[in-house]
């Protein structure tokens, strides 16, 4: 968004990041801006307790010292602050700008984790701080823009007149179709992370239930098995197989060993990851918890079929019937509707082509005059409370 505003015209615009990060990155991106933490924010902080908290403290103490930098050359408008990677709470009563802080939800514990896999006590107590944290930034912020309306309800009520909701926006074009290399139907899953969240559970279920059932197909769960989730069943992992098994996808193979049919590409360089995604016929999307996946977005926009539930997050996406088909958690439903729609190819291009007009409704053009209108409202707010 930063720099789509400054190549419009829409914004003069810059990007505050570390400064490895701008060295890594300038020759790609013309304004990006470097900033140095007070002290390490990569590892364990000095507390667990408030580990969060101390590395936000300390982004946040080095982003107010280059904004003090930046200020004695130029007037600033408006500080759009993430939460925790660009933490601005150091920046209340001590910049002449407007702050707009986005937050992608208070904590954890609202987020949401299955009750198989909990937290322990320390992770609980932790995640009080995040949420205390958060709270405190939408009290202080001029505007605060959660992205979906889910996520915004996660917040007390107390809080949520002073929260605005805009998903992001993308730049995702379809990729120019190829030949198949295997001509079987394909069922998919993708997803950042193959998590609890996220539901690889719920598609390897399926997917060994489908396969039991005689089934022709090919399937594929694009993602990381290995990286860090929005829940808890790695640690459960971790402490029940002592080593012995990697991951919560290798010990979902281990319960359902028809499902090691599964492909598992791992993590791909972009363009592959497109193309991958547009030889895939049906999408399973089983989100737990989440309050605005990417990856849903990835999928959508690229004329993706998806079979989602008919709660949280996926509903504000995906209308029934129309760019996709929203089911209870049963899964005799979702197994009958995978077989409905694979011998209905017109009913999955139905879908596909309402999926690829959602894409387009958040493209980063369609929605970079929503941001500027939120920015406005966050300088009125600002200007109506000096």
């Amino acid at each position: 968004m930063c720099e789509y505003l400054r190549r419009e015209g829409l914004a003069e615009t810059y990007f505050l990041t570390t400064t490895g990060y701008r060295a890594s990155n300038c020759h790609l991106v013309p304004n990006l801006l470097a900033f140095k933490p007070d002290g390490k924010i990569v590892g364990p902080q000095s507390y667990y307790y408030s580990d969060k908290v101390e590395r936000s403290a300390r982004i946040s103490r080095g982003i107010l010292a280059a904004l003090r930098e930046i200020r004695k050359k130029k007037k600033i408008d408006v500080i759009f602050a993430h939460s925790l990677w660009g933490a601005p709470h150091f920046l209340y009563d001590e910049i002449d700008a407007t702050i707009v802080s986005y937050i992608e939800f208070p904590s954890y514990r609202a987020h949401g984790w299955d009750e198989a896999y909990p937290p322990d006590q320390a992770q609980r107590l932790g995640d009080r701080n995040m949420e205390m944290l958060h709270f405190h930034q939408v009290l202080k912020s001029d505007l605060t823009i959660t992205p979906s309306l889910h996520a915004k309800a996660m917040f007390p009520k107390e809080l949520q007149g002073r929260i605005e909701v805009q998903f992001e926006g993308f730049e995702i074009a379809p990729p120019s179709p190829r030949p198949r290399s295997d001509p079987r139907f394909t069922i998919g899953f993708s997803a950042r992370d193959m998590s609890n969240a996220k539901g690889i559970d719920t598609f390897i279920r399926l997917v060994d239930r489908l396969v039991g059932e005689g089934m022709d197909a090919r399937f594929i769960a694009l993602g990381d098995p290995n990286a860090s989730t929005y829940g808890y069943e790695s640690q459960w992992v971790q402490r029940r197989y002592k080593g012995e098994v990697e991951n919560f996808r290798d010990h979902l193979l281990r319960l359902y060993p028809r499902a090691q049919v599964i492909e598992f590409p791992g993590k791909l360089p972009y363009d592959q990851f497109g193309e991958m995604i547009s030889s895939i016929d049906l999408f399973l999307y089983p989100l737990r918890f989440g309050v605005a996946n990417w990856g849903l977005m990835e999928i959508l926009a690229r004329g993706g079929c998806v079979i989602a539930p008919n709660r949280g997050y996926s509903r504000e996406l995906i209308t029934d019937d129309v760019n996709g088909l929203l089911l209870p958690d049963d899964d005799d439903r979702w197994i009958n509707a995978i077989h409905a729609l694979k011998d209905d190819p017109d009913r999955r291009a139905r879908y596909s082509a309402a999926a690829r007009e959602t894409g387009q409704r958040f493209h980063i053009s369609s929605v970079a005059d929503s941001y500027m209108q939120l920015f406005r409202k966050a300088m009125e707010n600002h200007r109506n409370k000096s």
